[in-house]
């Protein structure tokens, strides 16, 4: 290893050169795990946060293609009348929130806030969504039965249009109409570059009458606890399917998401990015590996006469072998070494510069260090067996 260290500080640019492939390599894959291990943290926790005992009824449920998205639209509206048979007809669903989305400009005086996610739903929404009240109120029972003009906001819009004041009182207009704002939710920071804290919510009846009724309902039901979960999921599907006319031999027209769902379905696209990158890096270890295969060649090559000289005092075969196979090692683990390093750095500036998260993982450093050594290894056997079987006489003769 000494000597392998000598040689790669006495011949600098070569040695660069010679580890280029396996650095790119190494920190490749040290840049794609450590964003997907991320990614896979950030999901989870987010997608947690519904709940392990909520799951959501809507329209469409987990689309991953144009054609399943085409087919989707094609589906009747859930309505809130569907959500009304859910809960009389479900014994193992213990709480139900109905919730109906559009967007709109919110303002305030001169100022306003363009492309405002705004809410009508009821007083269970809190209990059932992952928006927590951090001063005021949420809704009330008389607020939806009354189609009150009140309003819980998020903290961006706060922010944005009430600064330094207290909003608890104050209106806002919502496209045409105002609000009294009532409750602010506490902040929930953005999701891979979508921001969590936009949103105005108001009383669902409210919505109706200022937004209209035909927008299909995403339901959120929570099951009294996890042994419950599947039993409250059956119900309603039976329930769903029953009030929509689906036969037997029919799927589901409608879709059920739950936190797990979520995160298999996450995890095999994450799985499938993985898969293509480290396929990317392994043409880069591969043609690193073959550099440093050549490097070890033409280095038995120029120290053919070394080597004659260490079996005429007494070195064996595998005394030679071990000697060219630890510097093919030296070398590949020290390219490994700075791909790691590099891969660090680059996965902690993806995570300041872009909404995605980075997490290093110290296996992934040993995997990194790992597949560099194999890489010496692999290559660096050929030309260590060259080595160890020159005829000494005539390794004694090279010039």
């Amino acid at each position: 290893m000494k000597i392998a260290l000598q040689s790669l500080a006495a011949n600098k640019l070569r040695a660069i050169l010679t580890l280029i492939g396996v650095i790119i390599g190494v920190a490749t894959v040290i840049t794609v795990v450590s964003i997907i291990n991320g990614m896979n943290d950030y999901v989870a926790r987010e997608i947690n946060s519904i709940g392990t005992t909520t799951f959501i009824i809507d329209k469409y449920g987990m689309i991953t293609s144009e054609e399943e998205w085409i087919e989707a639209q094609k589906r009747k509206k859930i309505t809130f009348a569907d959500m009304k048979a859910i809960e009389r007809y479900c014994p193992h669903c213990d709480l139900l929130s109905g919730s109906v989305y559009t967007r709109r400009r919110v303002k305030l005086g001169d100022k306003y806030l363009s492309d405002v996610d705004i809410v009508g739903t009821d007083e269970n929404y809190i209990e059932v969504s992952d928006i927590d009240i951090d001063y005021g109120r949420g809704f009330i029972e008389s607020d939806v039965k009354h189609n009150r003009t009140v309003a819980i906001v998020g903290p961006e819009v706060v922010e944005n249009l009430l600064s330094g004041l207290d909003p608890i009182g104050k209106n806002i207009k919502v496209h045409d109409y105002f609000l009294r704002i009532i409750g602010v939710g506490k902040k929930r920071g953005s999701f891979l570059g979508m921001n969590k804290d936009n949103w105005v919510a108001l009383p669902r009846t409210t919505f109706e009458k200022y937004f209209g009724s035909r927008r299909s309902v995403e339901i959120r039901i929570k099951a009294p606890d996890l042994l419950s979960m599947q039993l409250a999921q059956d119900e309603t599907r039976m329930i769903l399917r029953s009030r929509r006319g689906v036969k037997y031999n029919q799927e589901d027209d409608f879709g059920i998401y739950t936190a797990e769902a979520g995160m298999v379905l996450f995890r095999s696209f994450s799985a499938a990015a993985f898969f293509a990158m480290i396929g990317i890096s392994s043409i880069a270890l591969v043609v690193g590996g073959i550099v440093i295969m050549n490097i070890m060649l033409v280095s038995v090559t120029e120290r053919t006469r070394e080597v004659g000289i260490r079996k005429a005092i007494g070195a064996k075969r595998r005394d030679i072998l071990w000697q060219f196979l630890v510097e093919s090692v030296t070398l590949a683990a020290a390219g490994g070494l700075i791909g790691v390093l590099l891969g660090v750095i680059l996965a902690g500036l993806v995570s300041e510069l872009t909404p995605l998260p980075a997490s290093v993982k110290g296996w992934s450093i040993v995997v990194g260090i790992a597949i560099s050594s194999a890489v010496g290894i692999f290559f660096g056997v050929f030309p260590a067996v060259k080595a160890a079987r020159l005829n000494p006489i005539e390794a004694l003769r090279y010039e």
